[in-house]
């Protein structure tokens, strides 16, 4: 089924109709700045106009940077405070007319890794990091996925949250060359191995575009790899999500 998948990010708000039984995207992604302030009513009218932008009349998925609980939003990193408590899913249905379901970010991402991706047919603890504006992880045990784990806000040994040291945003806004973040990424990294002892790493989000100018630098003993789909990940993830909701096969 093809179903349209949405990445709510911190930056931008992406989106792309995708063939859910073989992860493809079957059109281009179609991307939006994510509004300033990114308030509930202003990400939903976003989601609105990208639905309108594909002439899309089906059920959505949304990939969305909070931990979800029943379709409502229960944390605001890198989104507006005023995200806490409201009912993304209800307020995306009402915008769009559709059927929406809404999950973690990071949780849509390793949907599409696990099922089609890098993580296909691996057993064990696979760890899935995203990077961009913020950090989202996701953990799957022997194929099952563990939510909302949100491990980017740990606090690492030097008194920082991981993704206000380790994040891309942060890269950029102290202007970091690639061997310098690598080095936080790194850090970061070791931090998640010792808590979690994953038998495979992926690196996903947008920085995974740049795999060869930070992985050299990473010095894990856990096997690491890019995320297959990089940055389009949460996309396809989130169509998946929406697909598994509506019973659609």
């Amino acid at each position: 089924m093809n179903i349209l998948g949405v990445d709510v990010g911190g930056s931008g708000i992406k989106g792309a109709i995708v063939n859910t039984t073989t992860g493809e995207l079957i059109t281009d992604r179609h991307r939006i700045p994510t509004p300033d302030p990114s308030t509930p009513q202003a990400v939903a009218d976003g989601i609105h106009q990208l639905a309108k932008s594909f002439d899309y009349h089906g059920p959505i998925g949304v990939g969305f940077p909070s931990v979800i609980h029943n379709g409502i939003a229960k944390t605001a990193s890198n989104i507006h405070k005023s995200w806490i408590s409201t009912n993304a899913r209800d307020l995306f249905s009402k915008m769009t007319g559709a059927q929406v379901t809404v999950l973690n970010d990071a949780d849509a991402a390793g949907l599409a890794e696990m099922t089609f991706g890098s993580g296909k047919d691996h057993k064990g603890t696979v760890l899935l990091v995203t990077i961009g504006t913020g950090i989202g992880t996701v953990l799957f045990v022997n194929g099952n996925m563990v939510p909302n784990l949100e491990m980017g806000h740990i606090f690492l040994h030097n008194g920082l949250a991981g993704e206000k040291y380790a994040s891309d945003a942060v890269r950029k806004a102290k202007d970091l060359n690639w061997n310098a973040w690598a080095k936080r990424l790194n850090t970061y990294l070791i931090t998640m191995e010792d808590l979690t002892w994953p038998d495979l790493i992926i690196i996903g989000g947008g920085v995974s575009k740049k795999q060869e100018k930070f992985f050299p630098e990473l010095k894990l003993r856990t096997p690491f790899v890019a995320a297959h789909f990089r940055n389009e990940a949460g996309i396809i993830g989130a169509a998946m999500a929406a697909r598994q909701s509506f019973g659609k096969k």
